[in-house]
């Protein structure tokens, strides 16, 4: 799929071009938005734009010199956005290519930030005078929507430490998942963090004589460095959670084990008492004895109500 925006007084507009001024709008337009594009939507692009553009192996390659570089096509950039995918966070990769007069982005799948990008251009409220300054805005916003993710992960985290710290009655081993799953989310928005951080810093090489460059570049830098800090906070605060939780499921198991261990303190003297009267030797005393049995029956009771009575008044249970 392809969508065409343009740029009128300063603000981001969408082109709704049908597929006869398809060629008219790749050279007209001044960004190009490339979503799981067909093979003969890429190959009209790369025809008309004189670009190639690249394949989803080469965006997700890590090394620096192959996420960051510039040629003769322009500035190009393939960045980590975070995505939901079954109710987890996912990452995937987009590729950013920054031309004189055009940006062009190529990604797999949809995107809240660009779904966000294309309401508040539908309402007037993306400013962008050139592709450049569209580029920034893009990374500028992916960053606020980073921060939002960051603040319902702190919002769900205070929720379940309440239930851990609070509640008496809390599932652990679901608080458990819980807290996985949140460590997991919280690492994938950090991995975007960082990688903004790397992206932000080699736009900030090529774009350091542009307006939009110094304007918006310093900005978004501080608000990378703020957050940061705060996936640390809340990497700590789980950590702690994931101790504290642990620690609360191996208090109830000994408590169990203890139960365990004063019963059986408590029927070992009953069972020797009854293992001896149940011998069969042919001398035994209290064999012919009229209170033999009476005896051996109160003697089982005392020796299995003097532990408890011990265990008791030393508060072990």
């Amino acid at each position: 799929m392809l969508r065409f925006f343009g740029f009128a007084e300063g603000k981001l507009v969408e082109h709704k071009l049908g597929d006869q001024l398809l060629d008219y709008a790749i050279s007209h337009t001044g960004w190009i938005d490339a979503q799981d594009t067909t093979d003969e939507e890429r190959d009209r692009l790369e025809v008309l734009l004189h670009t190639e553009l690249p394949e989803s192996d080469d965006v997700e390659e890590i090394e620096s010199s192959a996420r960051y570089f510039t040629d003769s096509s322009g500035i190009h950039v393939h960045s980590l956005f975070v995505t939901q995918s079954e109710g987890r966070m996912e990452t995937t990769t987009v590729a950013f290519i920054l031309q004189t007069d055009r940006l062009i982005t190529v990604r797999e799948q949809e995107l809240a930030d660009f779904r966000l990008l294309r309401m508040r251009a539908r309402r007037g409220q993306v400013e962008a005078r050139s592709p450049r300054h569209l580029l920034l805005t893009m990374f500028e916003q992916k960053v606020e929507n980073l921060a939002d993710t960051i603040e319902d992960l702190h919002h769900e985290l205070e929720i379940i430490s309440h239930k851990v710290l609070e509640e008496t009655d809390t599932d652990l081993e679901s608080a458990i998942d819980d807290l996985a799953a949140l460590e997991d989310s919280n690492g994938k928005v950090r991995l975007c963090l960082m990688d903004t951080q790397r992206s932000i810093s080699f736009l900030q090489r090529q774009l350091r004589d542009t307006q939009a460059g110094q304007d918006i570049i310093p900005e978004v830098i501080r608000d990378i460095d703020t957050l940061m800090s705060h996936t640390t906070f809340l990497f700590d605060k789980i950590n702690f959670l994931m101790g504290t939780t642990q620690g609360f499921i191996n208090i109830e198991q000994n408590k169990i084990i203890k139960m365990f261990s004063i019963a059986a303190v408590v029927f070992l003297p009953p069972t020797l008492v009854a293992s001896l009267y149940g011998m069969n030797f042919r001398v035994m005393p209290e064999l012919d004895w009229v209170f033999g049995y009476p005896m051996a029956i109160g003697l089982m009771i005392l020796a299995g109500v003097a532990p408890y009575w011990f265990f008791k008044r030393k508060g072990w249970f």
